[in-house]
């Protein structure tokens, strides 16, 4: 049989560390909780240690923004070293933000046109891009507020997939950290853009349509942002509105004006004026709607004085008319005067000072405008033309006849053929009336005058003269053969 198995005796230490531990248990347990609070304590410390560290401000004014693979570093506030966002950079996380060195950043933008089409072609995918292209924008150089100076729809009842759009990147641009801006245009309702801007504007999308709203600015930190909706003078509600007697662009721009400076005389430099109008020294496009009223469309940009800035709509052209009166120009070309424009929006980097360094964000291009000139020959047997096969294309044709056919074998090079002209060179065509062409005339001399009219006064050759006239002789048989038949059932029904 096994020797029964009897419990081994504990070392006496051992014993004698186990009863002074029972002995005093309480004591036990507050070391151990002590020492737990201890090691969270260090731990936590250590966090806030590493958060100082990467946290630590920057030497005065300055901000790291990388660029391909390497640091360049802008100052904010100095002359000599104006802070400039440069395109494909983004901002490296050095310091909070570039409110750390005083810098407000503005997108300038305007004349979206939602729902408009470019010879009978949608342009909602360009413009689709172009949201996709400033939200992007937005987020990489950590702008605060994106400025749309008028027209954002084309027309005053735009299509839904229009307001879907608009809805899509005001949620967006807000989503990404941005303030967003709408003043109406001479394309937008007044009313409509301006529903429930209220309410919306808690949300962060200021919509300003009402011209009772002028000089009450949206105010982002310390930049007062002043929206001047289109004010068309010769509407009741605008000069009653403002006060004024005189029915022109100028007397209604000039007053809201005072209103705006009136009130940015008690606030800091930074001030940014929104309008939308036709300035003196500016150049217009093709694809603008005329606003012209009394015989006058344009105001002095001295109307704009006294802000740090001014964001100017309606002309479609990217261009400065003076030192702080700029226009942005619409992100999507509209007609083909618009070709060689560049499309984009203007990044604006406020300084405390007030002073303003702009840059153009080159927009995505949907598809390349091209604008062709030359005999039919030339233009589609052109090399130099290869580049247009993938483009929007306005073709103008100088044949001194009109070839037959054009159109279909110009898109057979050129599928996006959107317009095609006629100008014939060395051709003179008379100016006469239809009526005057076709009185007391022979109907073959009427067909030979329609066929010399509609190819620009080029007179039809013998073989022509023959044909026009065969097929009128047949004609004439043809009636007389109806006019038979007809008597000889008339005859027999009687």
């Amino acid at each position: 049989m096994r020797a029964a198995l009897t419990p081994t005796s504990p070392p006496a230490p051992f014993a004698r560390v186990k009863g002074w531990l029972r002995r005093h248990r309480a004591l036990v347990d507050a070391v151990l909780v002590l020492g737990l609070w201890v090691l969270f304590a260090l731990v936590a410390a250590g966090h806030v240690l590493q958060l100082l560290a990467t946290s630590r401000p920057l030497p005065p004014n300055l901000l790291a923004v990388e660029c391909s693979g390497h640091d360049q570093v802008g100052r904010c506030g100095e002359p000599s070293h104006p802070f400039v966002v440069r395109r494909g950079c983004r901002t490296v996380a050095l310091s909070a933000s570039p409110h750390s060195v005083g810098c407000m950043k503005l997108i300038h933008t305007s004349d979206w046109h939602l729902g408009r089409s470019f010879h009978g072609v949608g342009l909602l995918d360009a413009q689709a891009e172009y949201v996709d292209h400033l939200v992007q924008t937005v987020r990489e150089e950590a702008v605060d507020a994106v400025l749309v100076s008028g027209d954002v729809y084309d027309r005053a009842l735009p299509p839904p997939d229009a307001v879907r759009l608009l809805s899509e990147a005001a949620t967006r641009l807000i989503d990404a950290g941005a303030q967003v801006i709408l003043s109406s245009g001479n394309h937008d309702s007044a009313i409509r853009l301006g529903f429930a801007s209220d309410l919306l504007s808690r949300a962060g999308l200021h919509i300003r349509s009402d011209a009772r709203t002028i000089g009450q600015p949206v105010v982002i930190d310390d930049t007062a942002i002043y929206p001047i909706p289109y004010l068309e003078p010769a509407s009741t509600s605008v000069t009653d509105a403002l006060d004024v007697t005189e029915r022109s662009h100028t007397a209604v721009l000039g007053a809201a004006m005072e209103r705006v400076r009136v009130d940015a005389a008690g606030r800091g430099p930074r001030t940014v004026v929104m309008a939308h109008c036709f300035a003196s020294g500016s150049t217009a496009s093709d694809s603008e709607r005329d606003i012209t009223t009394g015989g006058v469309a344009m105001v002095p940009a001295s109307t704009f004085d006294g802000v740090a800035y001014t964001a100017l709509g309606h002309l479609h052209r990217p261009q400065r008319v003076s030192g702080t009166v700029r226009y942005s120009g619409s992100p999507v070309a509209m007609s083909f005067s618009e070709t060689a424009h560049t499309k984009g929006s203007l990044l604006l980097t406020l300084e405390p000072d007030g002073r303003v360094h702009t840059e153009q964000v080159a927009a995505p291009v949907h598809r390349e405008l091209a604008v062709l000139r030359g005999d039919l020959d030339d233009v589609l047997g052109g090399r130099e033309h290869a580049g247009a096969e993938s483009s929007w294309v306005q073709i103008t044709l100088t044949d001194p006849v009109r070839p037959i056919g054009a159109l279909e074998r110009l898109r057979a090079r050129f599928p996006h053929l959107l317009q095609l002209r006629f100008e014939p060179t060395g051709m003179v065509r008379p100016v006469r009336s239809y009526a005057s062409r076709v009185d007391r005339r022979e109907p073959l001399e009427v067909c030979c005058d329609f066929v010399s009219d509609v190819r620009h006064g080029a007179e039809v050759d013998e073989a022509e003269h023959e044909l026009l006239r065969s097929a009128l002789e047949a004609g004439r048989r043809e009636q007389d053969r109806a006019e038979d038949r007809g008597r000889t059932r008339r005859r027999g029904a009687a």
